[in-house]
């Protein structure tokens, strides 16, 4: 008797650490798994600030092109900072617009920012425009 009560708890040690394995499997199947989804937010998270920064930047250069008191026609192209990013302004006057009326309307301005960098290899550009009438800011 003594020796078949013997034999039933070798077959539980076996048991228990085939149940162990198995368990270390499915974590790091799961941990695996789980840095996978990791690294994917950090790059999506790296992307969309990015993004945020490319949008402030033709944000802040379109309302400074805006506001200028005399617009002229004709492109400027500056380097952003130290970002590897270059920048270029283009102010040019509509022709042929008219109002619903028929009329037509002098002096209306299309302001073009365009910012443009390499990223992983690749040429990257990014734009913003606007209208403005060219007295807007004169007495």
């Amino acid at each position: 008797m003594t020796s078949s009560a013997h034999t039933g708890r070798k077959g539980q040690r076996g048991f228990l650490l085939l149940e162990v394995i198995l368990a270390l499997a499915v974590f790091s199947a799961a941990a695996t798994g789980f840095a996978v989804a990791l690294h994917q937010m950090a790059k999506a998270a790296a992307l969309a600030q990015s993004e945020m920064r490319i949008t402030r930047i033709l944000d802040s250069a379109l309302a400074e092109a805006v506001s200028l008191p005399v617009l002229e026609e004709g492109t400027t192209t500056v380097a952003v900072g130290q970002t590897g990013m270059e920048m270029a302004t283009t102010i040019k006057i509509l022709e042929g617009l008219e109002n619903k009326d028929g009329e037509a309307l002098q002096e209306m301005f299309l302001i073009t920012v365009t910012i443009s960098w390499y990223e992983t290899g690749e040429s990257k550009q990014r734009s913003a425009e606007t209208w403005r009438y060219g007295r807007m800011y004169q007495p």
